[in-house]
């Protein structure tokens, strides 16, 4: 059975899908009602799956009741798309952080599935074990898989 988040998190997405701009305005406390849930539920799935690194932009409207305004990040060409993911490694990553990537480039149909699943293989904690400083190793790898992806 689905967890309270993933549902929340599937239905959200799926009102983005369905919006022409791929921006969508929420009024939090509708949406916990909606879900028999707390506010505070909502947030959570906003803040943990509607990030920069998975493809989103969250902002939050005050006055006229408020609403949180959810964009799906559109990219325009490959050079800006590897800027934004570049930034977002950093110098360091952590695995989880890294898988976010990748989903985010699959979500884009810039990677296919296996190629997501061969990447994951080698960003994880276990093939880099033996590694002193696995984050900055990890972003290295990653940053280097992104450029060949991406031309």
């Amino acid at each position: 059975m689905a967890r309270l988040s993933d549902i929340i998190e599937a239905f959200i997405k799926n009102l983005l899908e369905q919006s022409c701009d791929q921006e969508l305005q929420i009024q939090r406390n509708e949406l916990a009602d909606k879900f028999s849930c707390a506010p505070s539920q909502i947030n959570y799935v906003l803040t943990t799956r509607f990030t920069c690194d998975k493809g989103y932009l969250i902002e939050s409207k005050r006055g006229g009741g408020g609403c949180i305004v959810i964009k799906k990040i559109t990219y325009d060409t490959k050079d800006k798309i590897y800027e934004i993911i570049s930034s977002s490694i950093g110098d360091s990553i952590t695995y989880h952080n890294g898988v976010a990537i990748l989903e985010s480039l699959y979500d884009l149909n810039i990677i296919n599935e296996r190629e997501m699943a061969l990447i994951k293989i080698t960003i994880n904690d276990r093939t880099l074990q033996n590694v002193e400083d696995r984050n900055k190793v990890r972003a290295d790898i990653l940053r280097s898989l992104v450029v060949v992806l991406l031309s």
